[in-house]
């Protein structure tokens, strides 16, 4: 009998319609997740701090996409970025919640997250490629 099997893996490790996300996709997914829930973190830090919550931008929603899509170095660094400002922020956002429950006003170190936040932020941001550097060039 000939048969062939189907139990044998495809190139690539995952079957077409599985509904499996590939490593690559997990990890943007990660990074997507991660991203929101800092951005969660700091609308508290910022609750705390008495500032009013911003709107997300577009630029700033789309990050990690944007970064998935660019591949390479970019996304590296951005991961490794993201990773980063979760571990400054995890434990700062639970020292403020402490002092706060203790009844002590957290305000000055609650603007001093927010703040650090931001310009980690605003580094991320910056390794975002310019609009269009992503487009196919096509030869005729």
């Amino acid at each position: 009998m000939n048969a062939h099997s189907s139990f044998s893996a495809p190139i690539g490790g995952v079957l077409p319609t599985s509904g499996r996300a590939e490593f690559g996709q997990a990890s943007a997914s990660a990074m997507s997740m991660k991203w929101s829930a800092l951005h969660d973190a700091v609308g508290v830090a910022g609750m705390l701090a008495g500032i009013a919550a911003e709107p997300m931008r577009a630029d700033v929603r789309n990050f990690p996409a944007v970064m998935r899509d660019a591949g390479g170095w970019r996304r590296q660094r951005a991961e490794d970025g993201i990773n980063d400002l979760a571990a400054i922020m995890e434990p700062g956002l639970a020292a403020l919640l402490a002092v706060n429950a203790r009844g002590v006003n957290p305000a000055v170190a609650a603007m001093a997250l927010w703040q650090e936040f931001h310009a980690a932020r605003a580094a991320l941001l910056a390794l975002a490629p310019p609009p269009g550097a992503n487009t196919l060039r096509r030869f005729t």
